[in-house]
């Protein structure tokens, strides 16, 4: 029960960053909190299949993969929810501000 509480907590942590990222980054459009949760969840899906298909550590999250396979789950994102639009600059400057905040805020991409 704890654990399902943590993950709703990251997820609406998650739909939060995206919020934020969506008001800063021209090209990351997203149309309110409730896309903005079934996004975040897309994304943690998508991010743990490719997870599991490169068979990533931790380590391979990091640093500059990490950062490329961040960008390319929020574009493939796009294609999933239709309420949700990113051009590759607004995925690669979303990945960014993401990596930024989850250094200091715990979501889905930094569990």
């Amino acid at each position: 029960m704890k654990n399902l509480i943590g993950a709703l907590i990251r997820l609406v942590i998650s739909a939060i960053v995206l919020l934020i990222v969506s008001s800063i980054i021209p090209g990351f459009v997203l149309g309110g909190f409730v896309n903005a949760i079934i996004v975040a969840l897309i994304i943690a899906i998508i991010g743990y299949v490719i997870e599991q298909l490169l068979k990533s550590d931790k380590k391979s999250s990091k640093g500059i993969v990490g950062f490329i396979i961040s960008a390319i789950v929020i574009y493939i994102a796009q294609f999933v929810v239709s309420a949700f639009t990113v051009t590759i600059i607004g995925a690669l400057l979303a990945a960014v501000i993401i990596g930024i905040i989850d250094m200091f805020v715990p979501t889905l991409y930094n569990k």
